[in-house]
């Protein structure tokens, strides 16, 4: 795979996408529960480029291999707290919206152990990263070469 274009190269049609990014990664919420949510919801989405890219930033900020490898089977895998696993179904339902959108059981759980203003703070999370993934996967984003911040940065 090679990549097609570079979307770099459009910095002004990305600001928008950019200043969203920056806004929401502003957050309140915790780091360490926002980069599993990005990774799980690229690898829902098979984003090679975001999973490299979360993947590093996610062990830069303090992440264990072990997390990380069973975040798919999270729901079997007793290392993630009660908000992580509250966090990842809201972000498996909002990224798989079906025609009767995101269940009340996991709104409920969501809401167990997120404030509204966080749970509004989540849900931008996924959009945000759903909207990269949709845009590194059509353009072939290549996977390898991203580096994160240091670790004191993250």
């Amino acid at each position: 795979m090679s990549k097609r274009l570079s979307v770099l190269k459009y910095s002004q049609a990305m600001k928008p996408l950019f200043d969203f990014s920056a806004a929401v990664n502003d957050s309140s919420l915790e780091r360490p529960l926002i980069e599993l949510v990005l990774f799980r919801v690229s690898q829902m989405n098979g984003c090679a480029y975001c999973l490299d890219m979360h993947s590093k930033d996610a062990r830069a900020a303090g992440e264990t291999e072990q997390r990380l490898y069973l975040v798919q089977a999270w729901r079997e895998a007793p290392f993630y707290t009660e908000r992580e696993c509250a966090a990842l179904a809201w972000a498996e339902a909002v990224t798989r919206l079906g025609d009767h959108g995101v269940p009340d059981d996991v709104y409920e759980r969501a809401r167990a152990s997120f404030s509204e203003e966080e749970l509004i703070q989540l849900n931008l999370v996924v959009i945000m990263i759903n909207g990269w993934n949709r845009i590194a996967i059509p353009f072939q984003s290549v996977p390898g070469h991203y580096q994160p911040a240091s670790k004191e940065a993250a």
